[in-house]
């Protein structure tokens, strides 16, 4: 059995992050659903970003829409959307034979609305209303503005993937505003079942503090801090408050693993997908990744439900100096600096090579 056929056997999901037409067009994406059990996907303005200035693949549809007056904003969602539609329906037989817990995949809303929660909310309902798809997300951050936004969303009715999530506190932050839009819902009268998941950004903590570190701390902080989140996660499962949403009808709001391919050089390849192995969770990983974790991956355990010693690795960083609360803090800010800078970029290539393609006509 290959260590990917392994993985879901256990009762995790593995799902690819990453989207192009390239992926679509060849057959590569429905490969990796038979062959490797993939059972969705994420996608992010980085990804589009690259694909669409290093490859011709969206050429031709970028002279379209230019042609038509589209431009931005506008255009990259209309891109975006054509491509992920035609992704979900490859999902499509997935969603339906798991009732709907599995075959997701995810768009976000622009980036540079994270401050802005009535925009959010708004954004949100028009891309999955344009999708017409039961099983897309919307990618809202677990910012403290996103927040208000993620429980309104929910509250509509809309699936929300909600990213950005370093720790413990900001997962149940998110947790507690998918909780209360569902309880919202059943106080309207409404079903309570809308769908979301919570995803936790892993390496981003060892990239963050690797050098500054002794060598065998390395690569151990994101493991850590997943570990303390799983934990919170199971015990907000076995809580009252759960348990009599989910005797109505709730779906709980799954644990997805982000941020999973090994940023160091030094490290093996497949770290942090052996090392996050837990049933009724996600690893969305790197491409590059899936293929390695395929090809010589290994499923050594699962992750223990009482945090096993992340308590001990934490005690370790400190001794060090690192401060995990203020750390996390910083990750979130910084990756929605980030995200910003992505999406700016994005813009630019947008415009750029809409321009070129229009000179050739």
């Amino acid at each position: 059995m290959k260590a990917t056929q392994a993985l879901h056997a256990l009762g995790q999901s593995l799902w690819l992050d990453n989207i192009s037409r390239k992926l679509l067009t060849s057959g590569t994406l429905r490969r990796y659903i038979d062959e490797d059990s993939v059972t969705g996907l994420t996608s992010n303005p980085t990804i589009y970003d690259k694909v669409i200035e290093e490859s011709s693949f969206y050429d031709d549809a970028l002279k379209q829409m230019s042609e038509r007056n589209k431009a931005g904003e506008e255009l990259f969602f209309e891109l975006a959307l054509q491509d992920l539609t035609q992704a979900a329906d490859l999902f499509a037989p997935v969603h339906e034979a798991t009732g709907g817990v599995d075959g997701w995949v995810s768009l976000e809303v622009s980036p540079l609305l994270a401050d802005d929660t009535d925009r959010t909310i708004k954004a949100a309902a028009d891309l999955h209303r344009r999708a017409q798809r039961p099983n897309l997300f919307i990618k809202i951050p677990g910012t403290p503005r996103g927040i208000p936004a993620i429980e309104e969303t929910i509250l509509t009715g809309v699936p929300v993937n909600v990213t950005l999530l370093f720790s413990p506190q900001q997962y149940l932050a998110a947790a507690e505003a998918y909780m209360r839009g569902i309880e919202r819902r059943l106080r309207a009268g409404l079903h309570p079942r809308v769908d979301s998941v919570a995803s936790i950004f892993v390496s981003r903590w060892d990239v963050a503090v690797n050098k500054q570190v002794p060598r065998e701390l390395r690569n151990c902080l994101g493991i850590a801090m997943a570990k303390r989140t799983y934990k919170a996660y199971r015990e907000l499962l076995a809580s009252s408050r759960w348990s009599e949403l989910a005797n109505r009808g709730a779906r709980p709001q799954r644990l997805l693993w982000a941020s999973t391919g090994s940023k160091d050089p030094g490290a093996s390849d497949t770290l942090y997908v052996e090392a996050l192995a837990a049933p009724d969770t996600i690893n969305t990983m790197p491409e590059k990744t899936l293929l390695a974790f395929a090809d010589h991956g290994k499923v050594p355990g699962v992750l223990p439900v009482d945090g096993g010693d992340a308590e001990s690795v934490f005690a370790e960083f400190a001794r060090t100096g690192v401060d995990i609360t203020t750390l996390a803090l910083q990750l979130q800010r910084e990756g929605t600096q980030a995200f910003d800078k992505s999406w700016d970029s994005l813009m630019v290539c947008i415009a750029a090579k809409s321009a070129a393609l229009r000179k050739t006509t």
